[in-house]
C-alpha cells in the first residue's frame, strides 16, 4: 500500500525542476530530524506571500544534482525508503507520523518541509516554524544507489501520512502503512475504505488538452505541518503552490475515517490568463471493461481505476456517465449551476470482474463536494486514448464559466471523499452495468445495429409494487432506437432491472451518439440518469 504506482506520474513531470532555497544550518532535532532556525508562520501570511509571488515573474531554476537525479530511475527510487525512526511526530504529538519521499528522475521538484510548534486556531493564529532538513542518513538505500551522490543542498520530493501509532496491534502497523501521500507537482491521493490507493487528485489543472497551449503542472514547493491534537483523527497541512500562470496557498484538513475525507481551502492568484482553469481535478486510468474490450487484447476481463463519472447537479439530477477509451482525445461538457458534487468512481467491486492481483476492485472513488456556491460552469471530462494501464488517461474537473484572467484571485473551498461509494444517500436506483453487443435477434442481426443492455439496482426499484414494470425514458442525439424493453434481471436479486434497446442508422455522421436513459413509473423517477457517448466507428 505504501509504494507509489509508476503509472500515476510517469510522463506527467514534463516541467522545469524547482530551485532550492539557501541551506540552513541544523539547530535542533526531533526524533533525529535536523531542523533549521525558527521563523514565524501564519495562514494569512502564507496567502499574502502567494499573492505577492503572483505579482512577480515566474523564475524556475534547475534542481541541484540534476545529473544524479536522472540516474535514480524507477527501479532505483523503489529501493530507497525513509526510516520510520526519523518520521515527523513518530513520538507524537498526535496519532499520525509523517514520512518523506526521496527525489528521483520522476520527482525532481524541490519541496521544502516545515514543522510548526503548535496548531493554529482563532486564538493562536501564528506559530513558530522550523524547516525539516534533508539528511541522507534518514533513508535506507543499497550501497551502490546513485542517491548516495546527492549534495547537501538536496530537499525532499514529497511526504506521506502513516497510519495511527496509537491504534493498537489489531490495526495496521504505522511503520509500513500510509493513508495519504503527496508526490509529484501538485498530485496527491489517499486510500479508501478498502485500504487501496488508486486515482489521484491535483491542486489545480491548467490548460488540460487546450488546443495550441501546453498543459502546465504547477507544483507544491513548500508544506507546513501542524502538530496533531490529542484524540483527533485530523491532520492539518498548509502548502504553497507556484507555476508559470499562477501561485496559491492551500490548507488541507485531512481526516482518517473509514476512508479519508479532506477539507481544502485554496487561495489562487493568476499571473496569466488561463484558458481551461480546472478546479478540484481528479485524474484516473480507464483502459477497458467488458462493454468495450477488443477481442483477445488482454487476458483480464477489465482494467481500470475508475469506471464512471458520477454527477449530482444543482437541479438535483443524479447522473452516471460510464468512461470510454476513445481513439484520440475526447472532452465532454456537463453544464451546471452550483453543482452539488461530482466524482470519478469505481462501481464494479468484485474480484471476478478483474482477476488481477493488484485488486482493481478495491480502488477508491473520489467525490468532490463544493462547500460554497461555485456558480455557473461545466464539469469537464477528458478521456485520452491509451493502449496500456501505465498511464492516467482520465481527468474530471470543474471549469467556471467566468474567464480566469491575469490579476484575478480565487478562493475555493471543497471537500474530497476517498471511498468506495458516493458519500450521500439517494432513493434512486444506481446504474451498475453497461453492456454492448450486436443488435437484432439471433435469426436477424442487421449490419450497423448495436444492442445496449443497461442495468439498474436498488433504491426505488426495491419498492416497486408487485407486477409493476418500469418505463424506460430513452433518447439519442442521432440514430434510430428500436426493440426497447425493460425486465428484471433473472438472477433472483430483488430490485435488479435492465433496459435493452437497439441503436442503428449511425453511418454517415462523424459525431458520436449521445444516449440518455432513466427509469420511471407513473411519472415518478426511479433511477439516476445513464448517459453514454457511443462511437460507432
Amino acid at each position: 500500500m505504501s509504494e507509489f504506482n509508476r503509472r500515476q506520474f510517469l510522463g506527467l513531470m514534463a516541467a522545469a525542476a524547482w530551485a532550492d532555497l539557501p541551506w540552513s544550518e541544523a539547530r535542533a532535532s526531533v526524533t533525529g530530524l535536523k531542523l533549521g532556525p525558527p521563523a514565524s508562520f501564519s495562514w494569512n501570511g502564507l496567502i499574502e506571500e502567494a499573492k505577492q509571488l503572483a505579482h512577480q515573474p515566474y523564475h524556475p531554476a534547475l534542481q541541484p544534482d540534476t545529473d544524479v537525479l536522472e540516474k535514480i530511475d524507477w527501479a532505483a527510487h523503489g529501493q530507497i525508503r525513509f526510516k520510520p525512526e526519523y518520521a515527523l511526530f513518530a513520538d507524537g504529538p498526535g496519532q499520525y507520523p509523517v514520512e518523506f519521499f526521496h527525489p528521483g528522475r520522476f520527482f525532481q521538484y524541490s519541496v521544502q518541509m516545515y514543522r510548526l510548534d503548535r496548531p493554529l486556531d482563532e486564538k493562536q493564529q501564528h506559530a513558530s516554524m522550523r524547516e525539516i532538513l534533508y539528511d541522507m542518513d534518514q533513508f535506507e538505500m543499497p550501497p551502490g544507489s546513485p542517491a548516495k551522490r546527492m549534495g547537501p543542498q538536496t530537499h525532499y520530493a514529497g511526504f506521506r501520512i502513516q497510519e495511527s501509532r496509537t491504534a493498537g496491534p489489531s490495526h495496521p502497523d504505522w511503520r509500513y502503512n500510509d493513508w495519504a501521500a503527496f508526490l509529484g507537482a501538485s498530485y496527491f491521493r489517499a486510500i479508501g475504505d478498502e485500504y487501496q490507493y488508486g486515482l489521484s487528485a491535483r491542486g489545480i489543472a491548467v490548460n488540460v488538452v487546450e488546443q495550441g497551449k501546453p498543459e502546465e503542472f504547477p507544483a507544491f514547493t513548500r508544506f507546513y505541518f501542524e502538530p496533531g491534537r490529542e484524540n483527533s483523527n485530523t491532520v492539518i497541512v498548509y502548502a504553497l503552490l507556484d507555476g508559470p500562470s499562477l501561485a496559491g496557498a492551500y490548507r488541507f484538513a485531512m481526516t482518517r475515517e473509514t476512508g479519508v475525507v479532506m477539507e481544502i481551502e485554496a487561495n489562487l492568484f493568476l499571473r496569466k490568463d488561463i484558458d481551461r482553469f480546472g478546479i478540484a481535478p481528479a485524474t484516473s486510468m480507464y483502459w477497458f471493461s467488458d462493454k468495450d474490450k477488443p477481442f483477445q487484447m488482454d487476458w483480464r476481463p477489465e482494467v481500470h481505476d475508475s469506471d464512471g463519472l458520477s454527477l449530482w447537479t444543482g437541479a438535483n439530477e443524479h447522473v452516471w456517465r460510464p468512461l470510454i477509451d476513445p481513439k484520440g482525445i475526447n472532452v465532454s461538457y456537463f453544464s451546471d449551476n452550483n453543482p452539488r458534487g461530482f466524482g470519478l468512481m469505481q462501481r464494479e467491486r468484485r474480484f471476478g470482474e478483474y482477476l488481477d492481483a493488484v485488486h482493481y476492485e478495491r480502488r477508491p472513488g473520489l467525490w468532490v463536494e463544493p462547500l460554497e456556491n461555485w456558480g455557473e460552469g461545466t464539469v469537464q471530462l477528458v478521456e485520452l486514448h491509451t493502449e496500456e494501464e501505465l498511464y492516467d488517461n482520465i481527468v474530471a474537473m470543474w471549469v467556471p464559466r467566468e474567464k480566469a484572467v491575469a490579476g484575478s484571485s480565487h478562493r475555493l473551498r471543497y471537500r474530497l471523499h476517498w471511498a468506495a461509494e458516493e458519500p450521500f444517500k439517494t432513493s434512486l436506483a444506481r446504474c451498475v452495468a453497461t453492456r454492448i453487443g450486436r443488435g437484432g435477434e439471433p435469426a436477424n442481426r442487421p449490419q450497423g445495429v448495436h444492442k445496449f443492455v443497461v442495468e439498474f439496482r436498488g433504491g426505488e426499484l426495491d419498492r416497486l409494487p408487485q407486477g409493476a414494470v418500469p418505463e424506460a425514458v430513452l433518447t439519442a442525439s442521432r440514430g434510430k432506437i428500436s426493440n426497447v424493453a425493460t425486465e428484471p434481471v433473472p438472477d433472483g436479486v430483488p430490485g435488479h432491472w435492465r433496459t435493452l434497446f437497439d441503436l442503428g442508422d449511425l453511418e454517415g455522421a462523424a459525431n458520436p451518439a449521445e444516449i440518455r436513459l432513466f427509469l420511471r413509473h407513473w411519472g415518478k423517477t426511479l433511477s439516476e440518469t445513464w448517459l453514454y457517448q457511443f462511437h460507432s466507428a
